[in-house]
């Protein structure tokens, strides 16, 4: 693996685990068992550090979600399949990250929002008028209205302000928003839908 690769590789790594903020430079060249002087001759600060990192993690988020629509059997799933990325992402991150951006990467934290405004709500309007189409989702919904709710519902799990790490489940958290998101827009046919993918999840 190249020098450059490898760093912001291993940066990710630490910044998911650990937050940004906790994690200096010199934790950053410990773990690598390299100079620092080393990182600053393909990274010029922390500042572009944190950018690549948010650009290994928009890139994920692109080819997660082109695999839910690749392998969904319907809108419904689609969601379940996303829940449980989620989830899964969500054992192995700090959920401070998003904090630490927004406070001391100002530049990194509009390209996240411009990532969250532009393709994660394409992705949750897709969902919804396709939902709506196949008789699972109620057709008199307001779709941008509920996109945009269901996006920051989303992100309101990273905030620790309202669920701290120390109280709750994260995971349960963000099962228990979309659950309850899902019901209050489905058919009578998308409810058993519903029931149905949670039997299966039950039985994994």
């Amino acid at each position: 693996m190249e020098t450059k690769e490898r760093i912001i590789t291993q940066t990710y790594e630490l910044f998911m685990r650990y937050g940004i903020r906790s994690v200096s430079m010199d934790d950053i060249a410990y773990h690598l068992g390299i100079s620092k002087k080393t990182i600053y001759q393909f990274y010029a600060d922390k500042d572009a550090l944190v950018e690549g990192v948010l650009d290994i993690e928009i890139k994920k988020n692109h080819q997660d979600c082109e695999s839910h629509k690749k392998n969904k059997e319907n809108s419904i799933h689609e969601i379940f399949l996303s829940m449980d990325s989620m989830q899964e992402m969500l054992k192995h991150l700090n959920p401070t990250i998003v904090h630490d951006i927004q406070k001391y990467h100002p530049k990194c934290f509009k390209k996240l929002h411009q990532h969250k405004e532009d393709f994660f709500y394409s992705i949750i309007k897709e969902n919804l008028e396709t939902g709506i189409n196949e008789g699972l989702y109620r057709e008199e919904i307001n779709i941008d209205i509920l996109a945009k709710f269901h996006l920051e519902s989303i992100f309101v799990t990273f905030n620790t302000d309202i669920f701290p790490i120390s109280k709750y489940d994260l995971t349960k958290v963000s099962q228990e928003i979309l659950e309850n998101f899902l019901y209050g827009i489905v058919t009578i046919k998308g409810v058993k839908k519903i029931q149905q993918y949670k039997r299966q999840r039950q039985k994994q």
